[in-house]
């Protein structure tokens, strides 16, 4: 196989072989994935057999690690739509913090609810209560809108259990336990800097008249019942914190303590998302408008593109690391000083802003940088949250989250760049400031 700097050439090679196919020639970031991981095999002269195991290895060990946590993420997501707890939160929260602070209200609730919804759902779910706000605020729809996107698009990019960060946790080997309490930690200081700083200094400098509701607008008022606020909640952070004191009690019980393995049990991802979408539906079922069967069936049918995508992503990491070329990769910016954790978040925000999925961005990063962290002194955690934090920003009108927030909202494609585009790379830059920050305290535990 082909070695030294000619592994570079056709790394770069590789990747604008992907961004040109799934950019210009509009292909499934699916068989883009399969596709440019053939050709990278070939590239570098691995034999035809070791292609094929390859892709294959690299697509089960990905999805072995996280497929049943996506899958058990996204139902979890579509009981907290159909129930309308999303509503309840939403509701909630604005009554909390009252009115003269909807930017707040609106921002800290989509972070929550974008943990297992969709960031595009959670968007449109959402819409029609920010134009009620801004009906009785009078604050521009620019400001309020912002509040909302940012707020999605941070906890999408990176809480488990939305298949991005669950895909580089998975992918990094990190504690699952120990991923999510940072990433709580990193996201909503940066979702508030983003989605409430940034929101009022274009609230200051918008007009206030601006995208007044329209008919088209307009949305049917559902008065169907909904849970309350406070059992929404629960239902929603019930499953991470069973992963948050499973994580804790792994750390300070002694490992011959008789109740450590149960902890362990129900503190596993796999485990505490199962029995998560168990109380959902339990807690919440009597609220549904739809049958059981069918709110599970509408939710595995948009887990599907999801699952192909992440294993895809898979096969072409384990494709770039058996040809050497990301470890080379990792020696040469070793070389020029570059740090991992600074190379997760560049790749990421590059990946992100080229083709402009956050999740393929996410996976094909992780799954390059992943067997190659353990090689150097950077942690674990720390490289996956970056490579999360580069997944939120600079988003281009190629992603179709711009467009989905740009016709839902009503703002021009000026605005939407001002509330989508820049309101996220405040967010992205933030969080990964952040984590330089805990990079340079490594007595923190987890890390």
């Amino acid at each position: 196989m082909i070695t030294g700097s000619m592994l570079l050439v056709i790394f770069v090679v590789a990747i604008a072989a992907l961004l040109l196919s799934i950019i210009k020639f509009k292909a499934n970031p699916f068989l883009a994935l399969m596709g440019v991981s053939i050709l990278t095999g070939l590239m570098v002269r691995m034999p035809l057999p070791d292609i094929a195991s390859n892709i294959s290895k690299g697509f089960g060990n990905t999805m072995g690690g996280v497929g049943i946590v996506i899958g058990l993420g996204i139902i979890l997501g579509q009981v907290l739509a159909e129930s309308r707890a999303i509503n309840a939160i939403a509701n909630g929260m604005l009554k909390t913090v009252g009115s003269a602070r909807a930017n707040l209200a609106i921002n800290i609730s989509g972070w929550l609810i974008s943990i297992p919804v969709f960031q595009d759902a959670a968007f449109v779910i959402f819409m029609p209560l920010v134009r009620q706000i801004q009906k009785s605020t009078k604050k521009p729809l620019v400001a309020l809108v912002t509040a909302l996107g940012v707020g999605t698009i941070a906890s999408h990019s990176m809480i488990i259990p939305t298949p991005g960060p669950v895909a580089v946790a998975g992918n990094m080997g990190v504690n699952i336990g120990s991923f999510l309490f940072y990433s709580l930690i990193v996201s909503l200081p940066a979702t508030l800097i983003g989605g409430v700083l940034y929101s009022k200094f274009l609230e200051k400098r918008a007009d206030k008249n601006a995208y007044l509701p329209k008919a088209d607008h307009e949305v049917a008022v559902d008065n169907r019942p909904m849970p309350t606020m406070k059992l929404s909640l629960s239902v929603l952070l019930f499953p991470l914190l069973l992963i948050l004191v499973g994580s804790i009690a792994a750390m300070i019980l002694p490992k011959e303590n008789a109740i450590r393995p149960i902890f362990a049990f129900f503190g596993d991802k796999n485990i505490a998302l199962f029995i998560g979408v168990i109380v959902a539906f339990l807690a919440l079922g009597k609220y549904f408008d739809k049958s059981t069967e069918t709110v599970i069936k509408e939710a595995t049918i948009s887990a599907g593109l999801i699952f192909l995508i992440t294993g895809a992503g898979g096969s072409f990491g384990t494709v770039i690391n058996t040809s050497g070329i990301g470890q080379y990769l990792v020696d040469t910016l070793t070389n020029m000083n570059v740090s991992i954790i600074v190379l997760g978040f560049i790749l990421s925000q590059l990946l992100r802003a080229a083709q402009g999925s956050t999740t393929v961005a996410l996976v094909t990063t992780s799954s390059i940088l992943g067997p190659l962290v353990a090689g150097t002194a950077a942690s674990p955690v720390l490289v996956a949250l970056a490579i999360c934090a580069g997944g939120i920003g600079v988003s281009l009108p190629n992603d179709s989250g711009f467009w989905v927030l740009s016709n839902y909202s009503g703002l021009s494609v000026q605005d939407t760049i001002k509330a989508w585009t820049v309101g996220g790379t405040i967010v992205g830059a933030s969080a990964f400031m952040i984590i330089m920050a805990l990079s340079a305290m490594p007595f923190l535990p987890g890390l």
